[in-house]
């Protein structure tokens, strides 16, 4: 077994340069954030946890080392954004005290999903998982290492910014094997995106990362996993079930990117517009049977959509029994504009015969617009794609200023800065604004400000005995608080309409009061006379009633 001390604790190869390692250039004098577990951590006596390389809704992921089989690992580690948390100097993870009644749900999926995944170590499109285990209050998989990189990437590298279906085919039909086999144990991946399909030295498509299910759906309290444009509608709506089909969506999405070069619209603006562009020459490119296919995939409403993985793997190899019921229920007026058209060759015309006919195959939900598609420039190229992401709910949740600077996702996505202002609902040092609202889709980059609270803003009450009712009012309403008065008994000793002198306000003064709380003043007034009729008077009163009786 190599020493520990002298690799490098991200990519594990052997320090030859100091500190900071050769080949990655990570610095390994640089510690890990003290939210996660620190660098050279033992698990189970026998995984030494490295650098953090990844944080997503449900769990960090660091660098690692099987010391026993002397290899570089993945490690993962149960730990949701915004629920949990670690003092500093400890192993054990914490849960935030608004979410211990859910916490061990999240932990028990986290724990199904991943205990199935290492069932599932033969198939070809899931990197393999060798162990999972419980320890520090949560949950740990431990990943084979695989170096890779994203689809997206991949893409983004070709000439074209796209691939033909000869080439997409080889990479996709093996997946759909993997997915027909999760789903069969019960699950749904709901965050597929050209992303997390990652192309692996070994010329394999895997799925990587997984996370539990509840990231998938945005009414969780979890960080939403799904991308616009991959995301199924039923992700964003709850009046749908997400299941087998959600996935359908995103894969048909992540094969229409390779084969087009641009993301699709969101599920959610398919809604209301279902229209996807496909430039002519493009068009030209992709067989009609996977055409069809992806319409039949990403059709909106979930219940309209291809249901099984099987039923998909078909369409898109175009098995003849789909042939069959393509040709049985294909639109007459189509065929027989077809006929009227056959002899005239122009090629604007031929493809929009096509996309005529996807329309219907897809029973009128994915459609292509007649005069956009002949009118749209053609466009090969994704040379310089814009990312765009979704805006997390960063108010109500709990968040921190620390927690949000430690999540390397947002900071990579957006431009984060902060303020602070003063609340009376919500604790010191919680975020409770932000100036891009949740759930709005922005360029990577767009500056987002959060605000966080200070507290309750507080004011010493002034000393205000001997001051008039007027000057009183003015003096505490400049500091925020609200005025009341009562009249007390004046008895000659003090001006009228002036504020006691001893205990004249309520809170007394000196006290601290919250901005906003309303203080009672005392105030004297006018000084009250009685007179007294005379002793001679009375009498003389007296004596008249006596003789008149």
């Amino acid at each position: 077994m190599m020493d520990i001390d002298n690799l490098c604790l991200k990519c594990f190869s052997e320090l030859t340069e100091g500190a900071v390692c050769a080949e990655c250039g990570f610095d390994n004098d640089v510690p890990n954030d003290t939210m996660y577990l620190a660098q050279k951590t033992v698990l189970a006596e026998k995984y030494i946890v490295g650098a953090v390389i990844g944080k997503e809704s449900d769990a960090v992921t660091y660098a690692g080392y099987d010391i026993q089989l002397d290899k570089k690992i993945t490690i993962r580690e149960f730990f949701p954004t915004g629920i949990a948390n670690r003092l500093e100097g400890a192993t054990d993870v914490r849960f935030r005290q608004k979410y211990l009644d859910i916490a061990p749900r999240y932990k028990s999926s986290f724990y199904r999903l991943w205990t199935s995944l290492e069932k599932m170590h033969s198939l070809s499109a899931v990197v393999p998982v060798y162990d999972v285990f419980e320890d520090n209050n949560t949950v740990y998989a431990i990943i084979e290492h695989m170096e890779c990189i994203p689809l997206r990437e991949y893409l983004l590298r070709n000439e074209n910014g796209y691939i033909l279906w000869d080439s997409a085919r080889l990479m996709f039909m093996p997946v759909l094997t993997t997915l027909e086999a999760m789903h069969s144990n019960g699950i749904i991946h709901g965050s597929i995106s050209p992303d997390n399909l990652v192309l692996c030295r070994d010329g394999k498509v895997r799925l990587s990362p997984f996370c539990i299910q509840e990231c998938a759906d945005i009414s969780s309290p979890l960080e939403f996993t799904g991308q616009d444009g991959y995301a199924a509608l039923e992700q964003y709506d709850n009046n749908h079930k997400m299941g087998p089909a959600t996935d359908i969506y995103a894969f048909s999405a992540c094969i229409y990117r390779a084969l087009v070069g641009t993301n699709p619209p969101s599920a959610q603006a398919r809604e209301t517009n279902d229209k996807i562009m496909i430039p002519n020459s493009i068009a030209e490119t992709i067989p009609m049977h996977v055409i069809k296919a992806i319409g039949g995939g990403m059709q909106v409403y979930p219940e309209k959509r291809i249901k099984s993985i099987s039923d998909f793997r078909e369409r898109l190899d175009a098995a003849p029994s789909v042939q069959a019921q393509a040709a049985v229920s294909t639109n007459y007026t189509i065929h027989q504009e077809y006929e009227e058209q056959q002899n005239k060759k122009s090629r604007i015309i031929i493809i929009v015969l096509v996309v005529l006919i996807v329309a219907a195959i897809a029973a009128g939900i994915y459609v292509v617009e007649f005069t956009d598609l002949v009118k749209q420039p053609e466009t090969t190229t994704v040379a310089q794609e814009v990312k765009q992401y979704e805006v997390p709910n960063f108010v109500g949740t709990g968040y921190t200023k620390s927690d949000i600077e430690n999540n390397g996702a947002w900071n990579q996505q957006f431009t984060i800065t902060f303020e602070a202002d003063y609340s009376t609902d919500v604790e010191e040092g919680i975020i409770f604004k932000q100036s891009v609202a949740a759930g709005e889709t922005v360029d990577a980059g767009s500056e987002i400000i959060l605000t966080v609270s200070k507290g309750i803003q507080t004011v010493q009450v002034p000393d205000l005995g001997g001051k008039t009712l007027e000057d009183a009012t003015k003096e505490l309403e400049g500091l925020g608080l609200k005025v009341s008065s009562v009249e007390v008994y004046n008895d000659g000793g003090h001006t009228p309409n002036t504020v006691k002198s001893a205990y004249g306000t309520a809170p007394s003064t000196g006290e601290s009061v919250a901005v906003g709380a309303e203080v009672i003043i005392q105030v004297y007034g006018e000084v009250q006379t009685t007179t007294q009729p005379s002793t001679e008077a009375t009498t003389k009163s007296t004596t008249a009633n006596a003789d008149e009786d």
